[in-house]
């Protein structure tokens, strides 16, 4: 069975890997391969994944009663958002705030706090609840809060990997298939059993996208 934390620390490593890559620094200022992002403000988005973790486990646990990771998303306001929505442009200018010390302190920053965190998480208790601020007024626990950092920093890594032409970083396979597992249950979500089932084994069939987001 998958371990939550050791998914997250495998994702938030292979990100590290991929931040301290020399052509990340070079393309810094260039667009990504996302409308509207920088190559650092890309960069920024994804270091975040690892440093908010820290910021949770520092806070106080949060006292409301936890809710289900597809409840999270279902209340989460980027998901099915335009590309021009407040909340939208509001991460890609956090992001790139984040990014603002340029590669080299990016990285730093990260690779300290995976350090942390590798300590820190193996003493956490994973069923305690979690929160990160601009979530709104729920909790998830900490296990669920890490998935849905895992997640995000497969995506993102390959992103960001596409953006300045270097390989998408590999995961452990117990890492591979616990994201996978997240994005199949939100493509059901979004366009429900039969288009997931179609798709994966009936190509005549397969509606034209399961995208989960």
């Amino acid at each position: 069975m998958s371990d939550s934390r050791a998914d997250f620390l495998a994702a938030a490593r292979a990100a590290e890997q991929l931040l301290r890559a020399p052509e990340v620094a070079e393309a810094w200022r260039r667009p990504s391969a996302l409308a509207e992002w920088s190559v650092g403000g890309l960069a920024g988005h994804l270091a975040f994944q690892v440093l908010c973790v820290s910021e949770a486990l520092a806070a106080a646990p949060p006292t409301e009663t936890t809710i289900g990771l597809l409840d999270h998303y279902a209340r989460v306001a980027w998901v099915g958002a335009e590309l021009d929505a407040d909340i939208n442009v509001r991460i890609r200018q956090g992001s790139e705030a984040f990014a603002a010390d340029g590669p080299a302190a990016l990285h730093r920053r990260v690779d300290a706090a995976v350090a942390e965190l590798t300590t820190a998480l193996a003493a956490a208790d994973g069923t305690r609840p979690a929160r990160l601020p601009f979530w709104g007024p729920w909790s998830l626990t900490l296990d669920d809060l890490l998935a849905t950092r895992t997640m995000e920093l497969a995506v993102h890594a390959d992103d960001l990997a596409v953006s300045v032409g270097v390989p998408t970083p590999g995961l452990p396979p117990e890492t591979a298939d616990s994201v996978a597992a997240l994005l199949a249950r939100l493509a059901v979500r979004r366009h429900g059993w039969v288009g997931m089932l179609r798709a994966l084994s009936r190509a005549e069939r397969a509606p034209g996208s399961i995208a989960a987001f």
